[in-house]
């Protein structure tokens, strides 16, 4: 773990004795027995150069992935119309809802007796695993095979910020870091001239967490997500001005590092350091950014197969985007997708046309996405999760009950996610549901899970990779977690 305190407070006699008992115990004990205690110990005490903290470090444990592309569908897609196959609601759709399901509950926008509501979409088995899948996802449908359905996901936040915070950061409240900045905090990367950790965002909109779910909390800076963009500047700001060329951006930045270094030395705080990295990558980004984030180098056959148009802003380019920035060596790609909250406000928020238009934006360039990774052999050191932050009602939305336009309010108890590559066993459905997808009945996965899961995948044990803050240790999975070894190939 890194401590809280600086390098002064650490020069002082008290701080060394405090910190350092446990410390000298161990290297007595390692030279008596041999052991690498040390070693072992490695990824709970990460040595960090302020000169390149995103350089490369290794993992605890043989890694399954090497990087991640997580693929957040922002506001919830409605599970029970896309991958959890229903026919007994289905059979009981426009009855009451059982009470037993409603007493002592709150939900977002539904309040007395709700009318149950099966799926108005067509599902069908899908491969040699026979996963059920709707119509909705024809493209996924080609792919089902490679991937691993959670359909027993579970969550105690019906909001969407604070589910999102959650399943991003282990919190509902804001300030802990999320996932990418903790993996690129015990990884760093293999690209020392791009980001460690790199957000795309479709749809204009931003997450619902705001930058906190692609923030570092209260780890060094250098590790959030840094958003870039498909069409204009990749990274705002990242550009010269006009009037500086490269040789005088060079020169700036060399009388920063000056001052930057005398305050360093001053006062001794970890930021310092940090905005020493952060100018010196921006610099290298200038050349490197641009040529990775240009599409249009790809074949027309790639751009085609993503349904990608160079120039423009959209999630078929940002999972173009993402799989040419794995390829470079990024360590995390996060790409958000804003959207999926199918209340039935609106055509466009309906389970039948809506969702249609919605999944015909993103189905295809998901699969193309596996397909590729697949061809280029990345597939399988490249962890790909894609889902929302909670689920979605087995009845009708309170609001829009008595339109024509099909809804599903917010519902923590029960979702699907998925993953695929990285060690995950393709052809999967790990959890159950109950006949009418009110809760979970077999294995169910809390977001602390899936975070455990997905650190052991990159070669962690979540409960060693810690950093220190305030006077404790703090971890993504906060007290909680366990590895869904069943879902491991």
């Amino acid at each position: 773990m890194l401590s809280d305190y600086t390098p002064l407070e650490q020069a002082t006699r008290r701080h060394f004795l405090s910190g350092s008992g446990v410390g000298l115990g161990a290297i007595a004990l390692s030279s008596i027995t041999g052991s690498a205690l040390s070693s072992g110990h490695a990824y709970a005490d990460i040595p960090i150069r302020d000169a390149a903290p995103l350089e490369q470090r290794w993992p605890q444990h043989a890694a399954r992935a090497k990087q991640v592309i997580y693929l957040h569908l922002t506001g919830s897609p409605p599970n029970l119309d896309i991958y959890d196959y229903k026919p007994a609601l289905v059979a009981r759709t426009g009855q009451d809802c059982p009470d037993e399901f409603l007493k002592g509950r709150t939900f977002a926008f539904t309040s007395g007796v709700p009318k149950l509501l099966g799926t108005p979409r067509k599902f069908v088995q899908c491969g040699q695993s026979g996963s059920w899948l709707s119509d909705a996802v024809p493209h996924l449908q080609t792919v089902a095979d490679d991937i691993c359905f959670i359909h027993s996901m579970n969550t105690d936040q019906f909001n969407h910020a604070p589910a999102e915070l959650l399943l991003y950061t282990g919190s509902p409240r804001s300030g802990r870091p999320s996932m990418g900045a903790w993996v690129t905090y015990g990884l760093g990367t293999e690209n020392q001239n791009l980001p460690g950790f790199v957000v795309l965002i479709s749809s204009g909109v931003q997450p619902n967490g705001g930058s906190n779910s692609y923030g570092s909390g209260f780890l060094p800076s250098v590790f959030q997500g840094v958003q870039c963009r498909s069409k204009g500047d990749p990274v705002l700001y990242v550009s010269d001005p006009p009037g500086m060329n490269r040789s005088l951006r060079r020169r700036s930045l060399d009388s920063l590092k000056k001052l930057n270094e005398l305050q360093a030395g001053q006062l001794g705080h970890p930021e310092t350091a940090t905005r020493i990295a952060q100018f010196e990558l921006a610099y290298r980004m200038q050349a490197s950014v641009p040529e990775v984030m240009d599409i249009a180098r790809e074949s027309k056959q790639t751009q085609e197969a993503y349904g990608a148009v160079p120039g423009e802003s959209s999630f078929a380019n940002n999972c173009l985007l993402a799989r040419r920035l794995v390829e470079q060596g990024v360590r995390y790609v996060q790409l958000f997708d804003w959207g999926w909250d199918f209340h039935g406000t609106g055509p466009g928020e309906g389970l039948t046309e809506g969702l249609t238009n919605k999944w015909a934006r993103t189905d295809r360039p998901i699969a193309a996405l596996i397909n590729d990774l697949k061809e280029r052999g990345m597939f399988e050191d490249t962890l790909i999760i894609c889902g929302g932050e909670f689920g979605r009602t087995p009845f009708r939305e309170g609001r829009t009950a008595g339109g024509v336009v099909l809804g599903r309010d917010h519902y923590p108890d029960c979702f699907t996610m998925w993953m695929a590559g990285g060690g995950v066993r393709g052809g999967t459905n790990y959890g159950q549901t109950d006949e009418l997808g009110f809760g979970v009945v077999e294995n169910k996965v809390t977001p602390h899970d899936l975070q455990a899961t997905v650190m052991h995948l990159l070669g962690f044990n979540h409960e060693q990779l810690t950093f220190r803050f305030q006077g404790r240790d703090y971890r993504l999975t906060d007290v909680h977690g366990h590895v869904l070894h069943d879902v491991l190939a």
